[in-house]
């Protein structure tokens, strides 16, 4: 199974933008899905998470209030909407997924949470 992430481009500040995650098999049931980015040379970072059974979202810092995430567990697919884009959002996007069942809220912005990764979609923001 891959994930394929899609929707990045070229935005000006205070710009939308929304991003795109679908796996490969249309019958691929997720239980957590989570976008993160990397700006170059910077570590890659938590965006956004999103987990079903129980539901819940979370997002870093840096996006509350500007970005949400949404998505369908029975099709393993994830949406992020960005808002209010900065400049400082600039970085490829990946978006990544779990199929089996995910633990503490706690445990969702770290990357070994996921089994699968897409390939990135660049997002560049300009001033």
């Amino acid at each position: 199974v891959q994930l394929q992430a899609s929707g990045g481009g070229l935005v000006q500040a205070a710009g939308s933008l929304r991003l795109s995650c679908a796996a490969s098999e249309r019958r691929f049931v997720t239980y957590a899905m989570a976008w993160f980015r990397q700006a170059p040379g910077k570590e890659r970072e938590f965006v956004a998470a999103i987990r079903w059974r129980p539901g819940y979202t979370g997002y870093a810092d840096s996006v509350k209030g500007r970005f949400t995430i949404s998505g369908d567990s029975a099709r393993g697919t994830a949406y992020l909407q960005m808002n209010s884009l900065r400049p400082e959002d600039t970085a490829v996007y990946y978006c990544a997924g779990r199929n089996r069942l995910a633990g503490a809220t706690t445990t969702l912005p770290s990357p070994e949470t996921y089994d699968y990764w897409g390939q990135g979609t660049q997002v560049t923001v300009s001033s």
